[in-house]
């Protein structure tokens, strides 16, 4: 059937802030879904009250609605414009939510719009678990033995006749809030009720615990002839007992029998069809008992979810795009395959490499946070790592993390005390993955380790080769390392860190050595066919096999480095600054590349670039790609510190780097040289010392003055930041920094007590300096700007005080010789203005003024950055009325034990607009009442 004509304009419901078990996975399909939509020439409406998305932003819908996610923020988009039909199956659990609730108050009805991608009584079926349970059990499909409770008493009853261990399994909730196992029945009450009051119905599920067998995932889709395809299997690495969102995955499944995998594909479309008659994409997730391979269903999802945008990405099948075509009412064969353009979109994709997911977790920002990991998700990001094989993959995801891996183990960083090991395999958490390497390099056996885990023997054994591999390597020096062997060990998944770390030589010569022996990487392309058809695509991944498919053009060639995973402090502000940099370069003529490692975003949309390399922000990675592709430069002011961190290695090996020079960068990120600076310019400053030893920072600290804010230098949102106040709590806190960070120094200023805190954004050409925009925060210095509600434009800071912000920012934009953006914080105390910091790169707020005013500030700056434009080039209108609020979003719900309260080191996960008209505002009102409440040390 072809798209349905009478559908001209289509409403998408966002997901909102980023949130633990909701994050930008949902901003991707979205994106996705509308520019599917815009290309059938249909009119694309956007709600979502997140700014810091390109989701939200022009490039992608006609009309955007950054407006509170509710009925009443839908009603008033229904009045204002006529909306044919809505998609609410990309935004996560929240849209479904708001469009069942939206449903039962007549809303569609009244305004005669047509839901399309699900209907209700699939929503309602799938959500309420007691329907979902006996709908499975009427066609056939193995379910946990379960009971329904809304009560107490009920939950007793079922608890009692289910037995020990069970699971909790709330209804109409996001990401596992509220569920859990109890393996004794002295901890049920305290489980029950937490189930019972995080479900907005207030039921849960009773269900029996299923521990230690198998967890996998099925993406689906479906038109409305109900053709079914399956996109994607995914195995979990972890067994059930951990959320699928704190789990490992993999795909395609790798021990999976052919039997158990036809049972599971026919069990998936049964269940599918049996939810209801909709065209879409679903997601199933199974469970699979090692013994005897026995299945039973655990959910379904009716909507695109976290695991569709890594299916998406992992195969190259764009499941968001496909499904709002199916939406419409095009058919499966009626649709190209997007990666080959000459092959249908009714195939299920052929997978010649392997892809690892490994979650992104961060634990040190809650101190006393329960680290263990269970049916709550408590991962904040996620990376993908591509390869030829599984230890490839992994490897690869292991350097992808962010968190100072080299790879898996093999980096100096290894754990040797077995009590801690073999504590870390029975309770897992973020590190259980190194705990596995660390037990089979001191001779653990694979059975006590799969006994202590209940992860699969395949998996085991893989990570036991990559030890076996190490030893062997001990027997060589590197002149003597035999070809193969390097080769091997390059298949395999290792760094040239870690064999250097291995053999006891520098990175660059094992780089060097490779060389000499015409080692070298290749890149594949990611085709959805195994290579049976040639795709149109150029969607990359390396490895050290075959022949290179990725052939460099002779245009012009600008690098863009992505962000990495996701994580507090730096999030989806900095993708959407990312996207912005590829539009603009290919605007201006160059070919844009991409270099990032993160599933969830819309920078690693093979549609974004030019070229996508699917690969880790880590050195050796990034040094091959600008080897092969010899780019006019790299950008990495829109990556956030991942980016950043990469500016030193570029500049010693004489790559440019787009935008402002990496001295001038260093001299913001060195506190030494940004006070001397400072100083020259006669800038304020808090008076300021640098100690490498707790000795040091008790002289400095009585020099400066105490209340002191203590902090390493080069960090990101904030990390290891605290505000002391005596010797004693100074002492603990440098001696616990310089624990985590060896090497770092650790910078102590007076913190200015009861200071206001403010911040500049600004784009400088080389002649003319454009402020973006001041924000004054609701909060005192003292909390993080990103944990800080913060008001476009100031509402208190006087004309004096305005002004010497914005004489500031000049002055170091032009001593600092920015091409691009910079940002400053400010606190004021007593009308007198001190500069804190600047961070010469795209920020945290530049995304939020950018929606404010309706300018596209990313677009203009990287044009500059360029050199290609000068913002005399430009003409900019700012559109604001009122005042818009940057409000913060925490996710401490998901670690009750966390004490609530907020300082220098950041703590939120994402961030909401709100408009204003005035100052008399109740919201504002309240927020400003209570800015102090949570400040601490």
């Amino acid at each position: 059937m072809p798209k349905d004509t009478s559908i001209k304009s289509v409403l998408i419901i966002g997901s909102g802030p980023i949130i633990i078990g909701q994050a930008c996975e949902f901003d991707y399909s979205g994106s996705q879904a509308a520019l599917s939509l815009k290309e059938e020439g249909i009119e694309v409406s956007i709600i979502n009250s997140n700014p810091a998305t390109i989701m939200t932003d022009n490039v992608i819908a006609d009309h955007v609605y950054l407006l509170p996610l509710t009925v009443d923020s839908i009603e008033q988009i229904l009045q204002e414009r006529k909306i044919d039909a809505v998609l609410p199956t990309m935004g996560g659990q929240t849209a479904l939510n708001l469009a069942k609730e939206a449903d039962e108050r007549g809303i569609w009805t009244k305004y005669g719009v047509k839901i399309i991608g699900v209907d209700i009584a699939a929503i309602e079926k799938t959500e309420n678990r007691e329907e979902f349970r006996q709908l499975m059990v009427d066609i056939g499909v193995g379910v946990a033995p379960s009971k329904i409770a809304n009560s107490f008493l009920e939950g007793k009853e079922a608890a009692q006749e289910i037995g020990f261990p069970l699971v909790i399994r709330p209804s109409y909730t996001l990401g596992g809030s509220g569920g859990g196992f109890v393996h004794r029945k002295e901890d049920f009450d305290a489980a029950l009720t937490r189930g019972l009051t995080a479900s907005p119905t207030h039921e849960v599920l009773v269900e029996q615990a299923v521990l230690g067998w198998k967890e996998f995932e099925l993406e689906l889709l479906r038109d409305s002839n109900d053709n079914v395809i399956i996109i994607c299997s995914i195995e979990n690495f972890d067994p059930m007992g951990i959320h699928t969102g704190d789990s490992i995955t993999v795909a395609p499944a790798m021990t999976l029998s052919d039997r158990a995998y036809q049972e599971m594909r026919n069990q998936a479309i049964k269940m599918m069809r049996a939810i209801g008659n909709f065209a879409g994409g679903c997601n199933v997730q199974f469970s699979v008992n090692p013994a005897n391979d026995d299945i039973i269903a655990i959910e379904i999802n009716p909507r695109v979810s976290r695991s569709s945008a890594l299916a998406s990405k992992a195969t190259g099948y764009p499941i968001a795009k496909i499904a709002a075509k199916l939406a419409i009412g095009y058919n499966l064969d009626e649709l190209q395959n997007q990666i080959t353009k000459t092959t249908s979109a009714y195939f299920e994709p052929t997978l010649d490499y392997v892809i690892v997911k490994i979650p992104r977790w961060n634990f040190d920002k809650f101190p006393g946070a329960n680290k263990e990991l269970g049916l709550q998700m408590k991962a904040v990001g996620e990376v993908m790592g591509i390869g030829r094989s599984f230890n490839e993959a992994l490897q690869k995801a292991c350097q992808s993390l962010e968190i100072g891996r080299a790879g898996l183990g093999a980096d100096g960083k290894q754990d040797r005390n077995v009590e801690d090991i073999m504590y870390k395999l029975e309770h897992p958490s973020w590190d259980r993955l190194f705990a596995i390497k660390d037990a089979l390099r001191i001779g653990v056996p694979i059975e006590s380790v799969r006994k202590a885990t209940r992860i699969d023997k395949w998996f085991l054994h893989e990570i036991q080769d990559l030890v076996n591999l190490e030893n062997e390597l001990k027997r060589y020096t590197l002149n003597n390392i035999p070809k193969d062997m390097l080769l091997t060990l390059k298949q395999k998944g290792f760094s040239d860190v870690q064999i250097a770390w291995l053999l006891g030589v520098t990175e660059d010569e094992v780089y060097d050595k490779r060389k000499e022996l015409g080692i070298k990487r290749v890149y594949k392309i990611v085709d959805t066919c195994a290579a049976e058809f040639p795709a149109q695509t150029p969607y990359y991944y390396s490895t050290y096999e075959g022949e290179n498919e990725s052939v460099p053009s002779d245009k012009k060639k600008i690098i863009v480095l992505g962000s990495g995973p996701n994580r507090i402090g730096q999030g989806i502000e900095f993708d959407y600054s990312c996207v912005h940099g590829l539009l603009a370069a290919k605007e201006e003529g160059f070919e844009s590349i991409m270099v990032n490692c993160n599933p969830e975003t819309v920078s690693t949309d093979f549609n974004m670039a030019d070229k996508l390399y699917f690969e880790p922000i880590f050195w050796e990675h990034v040094r091959e790609i600008i080897d092969l592709e010899k780019p006019e430069g790299v950008i990495v002011q829109l990556g956030g510190q991942t980016a950043l961190k990469m500016a030193e290695k570029l500049h010693e090996k004489g790559i440019k780097i787009i935008g402002t020079s990496f001295d001038n960068m260093d001299i913001a990120e060195d506190r030494g040289r940004f006070s001397d600076l400072l100083r020259d310019l006669n800038i304020p400053y808090p008076k300021y010392g640098v100690a490498e030893s707790a000795e040091e920072a008790l002289k400095v600290a009585n020099e400066v003055g105490y209340p002191v804010l203590v902090r390493p230098s080069y960090v990101l949102g904030g990390q290891g930041m605290s505000i002391v106040i005596n010797d004693e709590d100074l002492e603990k806190a440098v001696v616990k920094l310089l624990g985590d960070l060896p090497g770092n120094r650790v910078l102590i200023d007076h913190f200015l007590d009861r200071a206001e805190e403010a911040e500049s954004d600004s784009i400088f050409d080389g002649e003319d300096v454009h402020i973006i925009g001041l924000m004054e925060h609701i909060e005192p210095a003292g909390i993080h700007s990103g944990d800080s509600s913060a008001v476009l434009p100031p509402y208190t800071l006087s004309a004096n005080v305005i002004s010497k912000m914005e004489e500031y920012t000049e002055k170091l934009a032009r001593a600092l010789d920015i091409r691009g953006l910079m940002n400053i914080q400010f606190a004021i105390k007593n009308e007198d203005v001190y500069v804190i910091e600047a961070n010469p790169r795209a920020s945290r707020t530049v995304p939020f003024i950018a929606k404010a005013y309706d300018v596209p500030y990313v677009n203009i700056a990287a044009k500059v950055m360029l050199g290609t434009k000068k913002l005399k080039d430009f003409t900019i209108e700012r559109k604001l009325k009122g005042y818009a609020i940057k409000q913060p979003l925490f996710s401490f719900y998901k670690f009750p034990e966390v004490n609530k309260k907020l300082g220098p080191d950041m703590k939120s996960t994402g961030e909401a607009i709100l408009f204003i008209k005035t100052l008399e505002d109740p919201y504002f009102v309240k927020l400003n009442k209570e800015k102090s409440m949570y400040l601490s040390k």
